[in-house]
């Protein structure tokens, strides 16, 4: 078996993950790093033992000596570095969202397709086993035909310093920052909760509403050189292909809840609950037989192969490249349009 050598484009918090998931599967060679910050770039190839390590990502592409890509850098710099991979021929996986924007996010799938590379995005929770064994149920038929959906991403990291304090911690500061790249909790785990949702359902949105709101954090609504304007909480309002009506809404003032993920949706012969809570994976069926009692039914999940294997599968031709970047490109229109709805004070927009 012919060895995939992988270059990590970033080595914040996140490619620690990267790193070790990919460490961990036969035939893959960690290559090369790469980082505009010396040191830290350093200490990331000292400690997952990779020999190689760049200061731009043009120095990177100069060496050539890679075949694939796993880009953890920042959301805004996903686009301006993506593009030039592909065009240099290599299979990417990027992290979440694809972009900033709807075109430069439709951009990255058509030159993705062009190059015929594998291309994917990390949406991490289409790991969880619930989420996958609820999305073959509605397939299935197991609830008939979807008629409403409850969606909803709990965190609490503005109520409590479980993962740090915000107030004084750069790599939370950042994301309530417009002007350091953030799109507000909207932005950032808003695209985790719609495709939670649409993906279970098995429904492209068609329709969206969306309020979004900013919430006092400090005197002035800033911090050294962090203003704070980027959104907090985003609750939203779609209608799915088949006419289905559903809310999502994600929030960082959710206390009592470090990072949940819950999802109820109900077709016209049952209903399912998917929960994600405290990292426990749960799903819950009332099915045609139990609506006259409406009881509910614990349903086995088997585990879930995570996204790093997957990739490498694709590339030798022995899986889906699942999600893609289509798949993030169509979740990238349509947080665009719910932005655009909360400019417009939550009007009805078609996607």
């Amino acid at each position: 078996m012919k060895p995939i050598r992988l270059l990590i484009l970033g080595t914040g918090g996140m490619a620690k993950n990267h790193a070790e998931g990919f460490a961990q599967i036969p035939g893959v060679e960690l290559v090369a790093g790469v980082d505009t910050r010396p040191e830290q770039l350093a200490a990331f190839c000292e400690a997952h033992n990779i020999p190689n390590g760049f200061a731009t990502l043009d120095e990177a592409l100069a060496w050539g000596q890679f075949d694939a890509v796993t880009n953890v850098t920042p959301d805004a710099a996903h686009y301006p570095t993506t593009m030039p991979l592909l065009a240099a021929g290599k299979h990417v996986l990027c992290e979440k969202p694809l972009a900033t924007r709807a075109d430069h996010a439709e951009e990255m799938a058509a030159a993705a397709a062009k190059a015929g590379v594998v291309n994917m995005v990390n949406l991490s929770y289409r790991n969880v086993p619930a989420l996958q064994m609820a999305a073959q149920m509605v397939r299935a038929g197991d609830i008939g035909r979807v008629r409403y959906f409850e969606a909803s991403y709990l965190q609490s990291w503005l109520t409590q310093p479980a993962w740090g304090e915000w107030s004084t911690e750069s790599q939370w500061l950042w994301r309530l920052s417009t002007a350091h790249g953030s799109k507000g909790v909207l932005g950032d785990v808003g695209i985790h909760i719609l495709d939670f949702a649409t993906f279970i359902a098995g429904e492209d949105a068609t329709q969206v509403s969306c309020l979004l709101k900013t919430f006092d954090k400090a005197p002035g609504g800033k911090i050294g050189d962090y203003t704070l304007d980027a959104n907090d909480s985003a609750t939203m309002q779609l209608v799915l292909e088949n006419g289905a009506l559903g809310t999502v809404s994600a929030t960082r003032f959710a206390s009592g809840h470090l990072n949940d993920l819950r999802l109820s949706i109900h077709g016209d012969k049952g209903g399912l609950e998917v929960y994600f809570e405290n990292r426990v994976s749960r799903l819950r069926a009332s099915l045609e037989a139990d609506l006259q009692t409406a009881e509910w039914h614990e349903i086995e999940t088997p585990e879930v192969e995570p996204i790093y294997p997957r990739f490498i599968a694709a590339i030798r031709g022995e899986g889906a490249a699942d999600p893609d970047f289509a798949r993030g490109a169509a979740l990238q229109r349509l947080l665009d349009r719910a932005e655009e709805s909360a400019h417009q004070n939550g009007l009805l927009l078609s996607v």
